[in-house]
């Protein structure tokens, strides 16, 4: 975990209802007060942080004055308008007094499903980390039906995990972590410390649903432990109350439960890549790009493609050839098909005059590509 956690530049952090709301009574600001404090000193230490944050639908039946969570869609929508606001509102305010700026993203599991969407989204959030801006996440409970049902924000926080390629996914519970067993009914459950993400074992042993307030509980955390592993991101599961808890993990400090990856980030995202089975499409490159693509590992410009062909979107998985060809790469594309066909052997000063805007100089980012 200390190795983990202490490199880590790139770091998600998820809590709970319960800890946000102080168990359904309303949001909780000394609590909030003082991860906004600690997320401050991180980033002032050159790290970035993505804070995916429930309480929402509590904070709104406190407002509504509703003793217990409505059964009925329309009420949840309701509660979660109401609450969002004031969810908010206490993170800015609270990060503002450590002079650190904050945005507010809402986005649904049909955001991170739908591909052009899911770059929209991962262009907006790498934009905010490199302004120094810390992007706090909820679901937009106002607008989903399934999710607020079934969903949760351990879910979530694994996808924006994926997302913006984090080094680590932090959930902040009301409970230790991990155990083997349920600690209030076996006397003999004990903590684990460490495990491999997507280890069947770890499912096991996790339990129901957790509070009244949230719809979340361990299961959920260790399915997003699995789903962030994906992508290469570790994930350790600690208590929200424990005192300077991000802070300590992030020195290195054994606290709760580590999730390891078994792949390396790297190599687990080029793999996600490479068994992409239904490619949308393809491109034809000059020599130039296909040498700057293969051997300086470049992104790939406009201005090398000599061809398109296939139907595809923005998001997109397409290949790359050379014109022997032979597959060099393949990548998420920043262009639709059509686009790109106006815009090949173009230079990205033309885009704007041909397309109307600019999305992004490269056709496909070197970030965003695997070699064959």
């Amino acid at each position: 975990m200390s190795q983990i956690l202490e490199s880590a530049s790139r770091i998600v952090v998820k809590v709970g209802s319960s800890l946000v709301t102080n168990d359904g009574r309303g949001l909780d600001g000394g609590a909030i007060e003082n991860w906004c404090r600690q997320l401050a000193i991180l980033t002032a230490q050159g790290r970035e942080l993505v804070m995916v944050s429930s309480g929402a639908i509590a904070e709104g039946m406190k407002r509504l004055g509703w003793p217990a969570r409505p059964r009925q869609l329309h009420e949840l929508q309701a509660a979660a308008a109401v609450g969002q606001m004031g969810l908010a509102q206490m993170y800015e305010s609270m990060l503002r007094q450590h002079d650190v700026k904050s945005a507010q993203v809402l986005l649904t599991h049909a955001d991170l499903a739908d591909r052009e969407r899911y770059l929209n989204a991962r262009s907006t959030l790498l934009t905010l980390l490199e302004l120094n801006v810390i992007p706090i996440i909820n679901e937009n409970d106002t607008v989903v039906n399934e999710e607020i049902k079934f969903g949760d924000n351990d879910t979530l926080g694994s996808l924006v995990a994926n997302l913006i390629e984090a080094d680590a996914l932090i959930i902040l519970t009301d409970q230790s972590g991990l155990y083997s067993g349920d600690p209030r009914k076996n006397p003999d459950a004990h903590l684990i410390q460490t495990a491999l993400a997507g280890d069947p074992e770890l499912e096991r042993m996790a339990g129901g649903a957790g509070s009244s307030i949230g719809r979340g509980g361990m299961i959920t955390k260790i399915l997003a432990a699995k789903r962030a592993a994906r992508s290469g991101a570790s994930t350790v599961i600690a208590w929200g109350r424990e005192p300077d808890v991000l802070l300590r993990l992030c020195a290195g400090e054994d606290l709760g439960t580590e999730l390891r990856v078994q792949t390396p980030k790297l190599a687990a995202r080029k793999q996600w890549m490479i068994d992409q089975l239904q490619l949308r499409g393809a491109v034809t490159v000059d020599p130039g790009a296909f040498l700057k693509i293969r051997d300086g590992g470049k992104s790939l410009l406009p201005v090398g493609i000599v061809e398109v062909r296939g139907e595809f979107h923005r998001g997109d998985i397409i290949s790359v050839y050379g014109l022997d060809g032979s597959e060099v790469a393949r990548g998420l594309t920043n262009y639709s098909s059509g686009e790109a066909r106006l815009i090949a052997r173009k230079s990205s000063s033309e885009f704007e005059s041909i397309l109307g805007f600019i999305c992004e100089p490269e056709m496909i980012h070197r970030d965003n590509m695997v070699l064959l």
